[in-house]
């Protein structure tokens, strides 16, 4: 499923930034591809764990 998720990143930012080479860019692609960027790392970035996570159950 990540390596999914990263293939479709990079898939909607190359659809993007070759849309916006065009010499008439449509917007509603390009968003759309955003979009997909975007909840694509947030996806992506979900599953990291945070760094300080040891640090605030021993502080209380």
């Amino acid at each position: 499923m990540r390596k999914f998720s990263v293939l479709l990143i990079l898939v909607a930012i190359f659809m993007a930034f070759y849309e916006q080479n065009k010499p008439k860019p449509n917007v509603i692609i390009t968003v759309i591809c955003l979009a997909v960027f975007m909840f694509g790392m947030m996806k992506l970035s979900a599953k990291i764990p945070p760094k300080n996570e040891d640090d605030e159950h021993n502080s209380i």
